[in-house]
């Protein structure tokens, strides 16, 4: 390992553990199985379902262009409809562990999404890795592959929602000392596996002197997740498992569920054909749905070290695009980076595609 690679490690591990020491504290049926898949073409080219921040409604909207009527349904009844586009507010439904909507047009595919978020007790940022379009029309099958923040404080009610959403197996990508200070709960008879990204690479003592030093500390931090042997043996080993999975749900996460877990969630994207834009905008997601605890977090500091320690609370496009700069300096294109870093063949790939898209 060249002593940049080493420096870059370090950087990151020093952000790691100051994440871990000042953060604050904080059922549906499983959708379709992947048996029958009609290969009709999913006409719609966006769409979302949204739930209200006290779960009593649900935003769904789409676009579907050329389509003439679009049904909305969801517990086995349609609930709502509109046209080639729309957008509907629906309330009055069962409580359920996720809600599930099916986009039902006219001609084509149909579509089945639910709120990305699952909200829990115990954690932050746990939310779906799947509902978005692929640049080639194929949507990333949502109710499969979770991302999250750490699983330390889950409830027992956590725990159970998890096993009833299928929970299956959980890599955790953070360091021994993170696992030994705040060792995960898991559902019951899920599989826990260890995929350290940092290792022992070291890390720093101390906050970086500036905004600015912080910033570019994630940057730097983000080029080793790409360039470290311990990430690329963490994520090799993690999409190896989930090509592997046979359909089993898995969930992957680090402290604060935004750094290596985001650059888990962005390799997995773009090797799904996600286009950059759309990848960007999931890693940046992790700005809001931790948004209540990094403010709590600044809010217990002295205004001069939350200035310092803000650029490492956030994500942000550079820190991301550091990473994608990484793969092409030192790989040229995204597959090889899968193909020579990772172990990800293209039969590899395919398979991945083959588990995780619809339509």
């Amino acid at each position: 390992m060249t002593q940049m690679t080493r420096v870059r490690a370090s950087s990151y591990a020093l952000a790691a553990a100051l994440l871990v020491g000042l953060s604050a504290p904080v059922a549906a049926a499983h959708p379709a199985s992947h048996g029958h898949t009609s290969h009709q073409r999913i006409p719609f080219t966006a769409a979302t379902v949204t739930a209200a921040e006290d779960g009593s409604s649900y935003t769904v909207e789409w676009k579907a262009p050329g389509v003439r009527h679009v049904a909305v349904r969801a517990g086995g009844r349609t609930v709502a409809s509109g046209g080639s586009s729309g957008k509907v507010t629906v309330r009055g439904l069962p409580a359920a562990d996720r809600q599930w909507f099916d986009l039902v047009p006219d001609r084509g595919q149909g579509l089945r999404l639910a709120d990305r978020e699952i909200r829990l007790d115990g954690a932050v940022n746990f939310r779906d890795a799947g509902g978005y379009r692929t640049t080639d029309g194929h949507w990333v099958r949502m109710g499969e592959i979770y991302r999250t923040a750490s699983l330390d404080k889950l409830t027992d009610k956590d725990l159970a929602k998890l096993k009833r959403l299928g929970i299956s197996v959980d890599y955790d990508l953070r360091t021994q000392q993170e696992r030994t200070s705040a060792p995960d709960r898991v559902p019951a008879g899920s599989r826990y596996v260890v995929a350290d990204v940092l290792g022992d690479l070291g890390g720093l003592s101390g906050l970086p002197a500036s905004p600015e030093a912080s910033a570019q500390l994630m940057v730097d931090a983000e080029k080793t997740m790409v360039s470290a042997p311990t990430a690329q043996q963490a994520y090799s080993t993690v999409f190896h498992g989930i090509a592997d999975a046979d359909g089993a749900n898995a969930l992957f996460h680090c402290t604060a569920g935004k750094d290596r877990t985001g650059w888990a969630n962005a390799t997995l994207l773009t090797a799904l054909g996600v286009p950059r834009d759309t990848v960007t905008d999931d890693y940046l997601a992790s700005n809001t749905y931790r948004a209540k605890e990094n403010a709590a977090t600044l809010a217990a500091m002295p205004p001069a070290q939350a200035a310092v320690y803000k650029p490492m609370l956030d994500v942000r496009p550079e820190y991301l695009n550091s990473g994608f700069q990484e793969v092409a300096s030192r790989y040229g294109t995204f597959d090889r980076y899968l193909d020579e870093a990772l172990g990800l063949s293209h039969s590899d790939v395919r398979e991945l595609r083959e588990d995780l898209l619809v339509g």
